[in-house]
């Protein structure tokens, strides 16, 4: 099994995810392979969360030469993707190759960082749009960011989601690298959601970038500053 249980979230130990993560960590990866690495990781996280959280069951199937029995992978078409603008774009397109007929929403949020961070070390949240579809007790929902640093912005999202689900079957926050002061808050603020992550690195810096991190995620995959 490639998820291991680390008490505060569930890691992602896949060796093709530890490999895709240490490429685009690496300073000389340029955006195109920076993006790329962020598809090629989001399909590999989906690839994860089906086999480590989704249940299979037994279907009769014709083959040209007889009848035989196959496995299914149950709730494939009860699959909603949140994508949390806009760093999640290339994350959540690799999430898609995972589950193509997945339900999508979107919301944008970004912290006001000239305000600094608070007494408990977050940030003020601004949501700027809220686009989510129906979400139904049987789904399973999948809030998308790449990095959680502080865990203010997914709180703030998390807000949101949960106020428009009906107790899901799986609500599931995945990243590619977290800070253990993030997955503390968003533990602490949103018991019911199973913390998915490929990376737990060693703290937040002044500014509230998680170190060693990987960066600006948004700014790396849209050439911005």
């Amino acid at each position: 099994m490639t998820i291991e249980d680390r008490g505060q979230a569930y890691l992602i130990t896949h060796s093709l995810a530890k490999d895709t993560l240490s490429r685009i960590r690496d300073v000389e990866t340029e955006q195109v392979g920076f993006r790329k690495g962020l598809v090629k990781l989001g399909r590999i996280c989906g690839y994860e969360i089906i086999d480590g959280r989704m249940e299979t069951e037994y279907v009769e199937i014709e083959t040209p030469l007889e009848t035989t029995m196959g496995e299914r992978v149950r709730g494939l078409d009860d699959v909603v993707i949140v994508n949390v603008l806009r760093a999640a774009t290339p994350f959540v397109e690799g999430l898609l190759k995972a589950f193509p007929r997945a339900r999508q929403g979107v919301i944008s949020a970004s912290r006001d960082e000239e305000a600094g961070r608070d007494g408990d070390g977050g940030f003020p949240i601004t949501v700027d749009y809220v686009k989510l579809p129906e979400i139904h007790e049987e789904d399973t929902v999948i809030v998308a960011d790449p990095m959680l640093a502080t865990g203010s912005t997914m709180c703030a999202v998390l807000e949101h989601v949960v106020e428009n689900a009906h107790d899901p079957e799986h609500l599931i926050v995945l990243s590619a690298v977290s800070a253990p002061e993030g997955l503390l808050r968003v533990g602490e603020r949103v018991p019911a959601a199973d913390l998915l992550t490929v990376a737990i690195d060693d703290r937040l810096d002044e500014r509230g970038f998680i170190v060693p991190g990987l960066g600006d995620a948004g700014d790396r995959a849209f050439r911005t500053t």
